[in-house]
């Protein structure tokens, strides 16, 4: 699936070496555990770069120093509002992680051009009204939901971009959000977004 679409799910009960003998555990639990926390940091795929939302403040040293003790490049971050991504409603803190240093930023999306949103509009429902969602998104509708994930995936492409080029993290991270937030939004615009999550699709539904 990745090879033929770029996109792929891994289901670490399945894939992940230590996970998978804690499934059946987590399952009868049935609440969130120390698993829910530690997948990001246990990736068995050794991603170039990772982009980490943490919802809760007292766990960020910990995520922070497990990419930095890796000599990883990650971007952590956390919504004042509690949010486990780049919040549109008020700040976030982002833990800029490159060649075992740590820079830590605070982020006003009003500054990146961004107004302020209401959490009522960032809220997920069910699986249909949120597929619809993504659809109109993609299909260039405005609004919160646009703005939130133009920013979130410009968090994934300047992380990418400071494992490609180390010496970016001397450019304001700003300006660096700001270029990424444009080629997210050309994605999208163009259409070439759409046509990924099609290809998704269609692959997802032969593969059974």
């Amino acid at each position: 699936m990745f090879r033929r679409t770029g996109i792929a799910f891994v289901f670490a009960a399945m894939f992940h070496p230590g996970f998978r003998h804690a499934g059946a555990v987590r399952a009868e639990l049935g609440v969130p555990t120390v698993f829910n926390f530690l997948g990001p940091l246990c990736n068995p795929a050794r991603p170039e770069a990772s982009a980490v939302g943490v919802a809760h403040l007292d766990r960020v040293p910990l995520v922070v120093g497990v990419f930095q003790t890796r000599g990883a490049t990650a971007l952590v971050f956390r919504g004042d509002d509690g949010l486990d991504e780049l919040t549109t409603t008020g700040h976030s803190h982002i833990w800029e992680v490159s060649r075992g240093s740590v820079v830590e930023h605070d982020l006003d999306p009003r500054d990146l051009g961004i107004r302020r949103a209401r959490i009522e509009e960032l809220r997920g429902r069910d699986a249909s009204y949120n597929a619809g969602v993504v659809r109109s998104v993609l299909s260039g509708e405005e609004g919160a939901v646009r703005d939130i994930v133009l920013l979130n995936a410009a968090a994934g492409l300047a992380a990418f971009d400071l494992a490609r080029e180390p010496d970016l993290v001397r450019t304001p991270i700003l300006d660096r959000l700001r270029s990424a937030m444009e080629r997210a939004a050309e994605a999208v615009d163009s259409g070439a977004a759409t046509r990924k999550l099609e290809e998704w699709v269609r692959e997802t539904q032969r593969a059974g």
